[in-house]
């Protein structure tokens, strides 16, 4: 039996509308028409206002907090199914919760593993994630994951900068792997900062390994929130003797006090993409659109390629 390219509906969450029309227009179609109707007391309803039937359907929502984020992508998800479309497709630029990835102390939940059982009994029959917080939350899914790296964006931005003496850094120790593939990719050195939380989101103390005087440092990680490890870490590198820190950050979570924390800080430049839209404009912010890599992407697995070359750390 010969495979069956059904059509590509491509439809966007309400907080990912505007990534939503830039991915529609890389991948040369229309954004889908969703009205949301929303009641008095909150509750909300999307609609399709046409038709999916027998369609391959991809769905743009990051799933940051709050939780509105979350649940408007598995309505949406469960009216696809419920309206007869083929395959359904959650592309989540952003996957939220994803720092509850195990049972860090006792009597808490896995709420990435939840996320994804979610996911899949609304109906997602495959989803699309770029950045993962842990690359082992893949695992969670019983559907196919196709995980996207950033740094297919974030690499010939560096290289154009063609900083001097360049050295790639880590914000603690979960991230050095990542630090790493930066590393030998750019053939730079590398530094890791050693750091210990007194709670979520505070730091009680910080350490540099490695030697960055005389350097151009570039701190990488999966997410900014309160940018309190980022500052702190640029902080003490230039007091240690960095010519400059710049930060890249895939997904600009950038809650509390995180503009001001940058606004206060010794980062040049906090290198960020639009998985998620930006509450608030800052000069030392540079955005860089994932658009066009998810755009590409879906249009493989639309037409059954092989995406494998987006798969590079």
């Amino acid at each position: 039996m010969p495979i069956v390219i059904t059509e590509a509906k491509i439809f966007a969450c309400t907080q990912s509308k505007e990534l939503g029309e830039k991915i529609a227009k890389a991948f040369g179609a229309e954004l889908g028409n969703v009205i949301t109707s929303t009641y008095s007391d909150g509750e909300f309803q999307p609609s399709y206002e046409e038709s999916i039937r027998g369609t391959r359907i991809f769905i743009i929502g990051s799933t940051n907090p709050g939780p509105e984020n979350l649940m408007e992508m598995l309505l949406m998800i469960d009216a696809a199914k419920r309206a007869s479309a083929r395959h359904i497709t959650a592309v989540l630029p952003y996957f939220g919760w994803a720092r509850q990835d195990r049972k860090d102390k006792p009597r808490v939940p896995i709420a990435a593993k939840l996320v994804a059982k979610m996911l899949e009994s609304a109906g997602a029959t495959r989803i699309i994630t770029m950045d993962l917080h842990a690359d082992q939350i893949q695992g969670f899914f019983e559907k196919p994951v196709d995980h996207l790296y950033a740094s297919t964006i974030f690499l010939p931005y560096l290289k154009s900068l063609k900083l001097d003496n360049l050295t790639i850094a880590s914000p603690d120790m979960g991230g050095s792997k990542r630090a790493y593939a930066y590393a030998k990719a750019l053939e730079s050195d590398v530094v890791i900062c050693y750091k210990q939380r007194a709670k979520a989101n505070v730091i009680s103390h910080m350490e540099l390994i490695g030697n960055v005087e005389g350097k151009n440092v570039v701190l990488v990680d999966d997410m900014v929130d309160t940018a309190g490890t980022l500052t702190r870490a640029a902080d003490l590198m230039m007091e240690r003797g960095a010519l400059s820190v710049r930060a890249i950050c895939t997904h600009p979570i950038l809650s509390g006090k995180a503009y001001d924390n940058l606004e206060n800080s010794k980062l040049e430049e906090l290198i960020v993409t639009d998985s998620i839209p930006l509450s608030q404009q800052n000069e030392k912010l540079k955005v860089l659109s994932c658009a066009d890599l998810f755009a590409e992407v879906m249009e493989r697995v639309h037409n059954n390629n092989s995406i494998s070359s987006k798969f590079v750390m």
